[in-house]
């Protein structure tokens, strides 16, 4: 079986290509590609698969061997995958996830795809999306004891759960150690949550730290810079049109006012391809 490892601004997947080969027992062969048993350094595995809604279908499972929902990162990769690989020609893709349908603009250069622009959806704020314990319509700007500090958080949703609070800074903090804790503050977030840290810069540029649940702090997470993003526009601190610094590189963040829609702009690298014996799983 042939995987390839891509990076996305923030996020390492493994990818593989699921039309041509017939795979099985996935959760068994998402933790043996991970970084806990194959030593790749992922984030979790993404399979290519057929849609018949889409132009591809993309199923994406965490170290653990779990089936996630949808992250922003793995989406645009898709889209560098296919392309470089010769699955499709086309610029414009419809794909297929968990969270709903999706959409990717790619920009070729040279015969690669060189930047993906993807359309990630509406994002939710209902608390029928996250329950939470109040009596707000909308999780937005509340304050959440957690340890030794009281942070205001807002929570956002694109089908995985995502949280987020403004700090002074996120170069000290101690992103373990709160990130953990909130991730695991079940009353407020029954399926556990991912969690932003971010920093207010200018009207148009933050800087985030990310705490992804189950898998600890990551090097970004595009759904966590879109969750910042919108937090801050409905705070009233940021503009609609925003770059997002993390440590993977970064990322602009566009929420559309007049669709509501938010886009999710930047570049997509491929980190190396390899074979591997998996007829042990398969």
């Amino acid at each position: 079986m042939r995987f390839t490892k891509m990076q996305a601004f923030g996020n390492d997947y493994v990818y593989i290509d699921a039309i041509h080969q017939k795979l099985s027992n996935l959760p068994e062969l998402a933790r043996f590609v991970s970084d806990r048993h194959f030593a790749v350094g992922s984030d979790g595995m993404v399979l290519i698969c057929p849609s018949d809604k889409g132009d591809f279908r993309m199923r994406m499972f965490n170290p653990d061997g779990t089936e996630g929902e949808m992250c922003g990162n793995a989406l645009r990769s898709v889209g560098k995958y296919v392309y470089d690989h010769g699955l499709t020609d086309k610029t414009g893709l419809v794909i297929e996830t968990l969270g709903g349908m999706k959409r990717l603009n790619l920009t070729v250069t040279d015969g690669k795809v060189s930047d993906i622009r993807a359309d990630i959806g509406e994002p939710g704020l209902s608390s029928r999306v996250i329950p939470v314990n109040t009596d707000r319509p909308d999780f937005i700007g509340q304050d959440v004891t957690v340890l030794d500090r009281t942070f205001r958080m807002t929570a956002v949703s694109w089908g995985n759960p995502h949280c987020v609070m403004y700090v002074d800074s996120v170069a000290g903090l101690d992103v373990e150690k709160y990130g953990k804790t909130i991730e695991h503050m079940t009353v407020l977030f029954p399926n556990k949550t991912n969690v932003t840290f971010a920093e207010y810069v200018a009207r148009d540029r933050i800087k985030i730290r990310e705490w992804e649940r189950g898998t600890g702090e990551t090097i970004g997470c595009g759904t966590g810079c879109a969750t910042a993003v919108v937090a801050g526009v409905l705070n009233g601190i940021l503009d609609r049109k925003v770059t997002v610094e993390q440590i993977g590189g970064p990322l602009l963040i566009e929420w559309d006012e007049a669709s509501g829609h938010l886009f999710m702009t930047g570049p997509s690298h491929t980190v190396f391809e390899a074979e591997i014996d998996a007829s042990h799983i398969l």
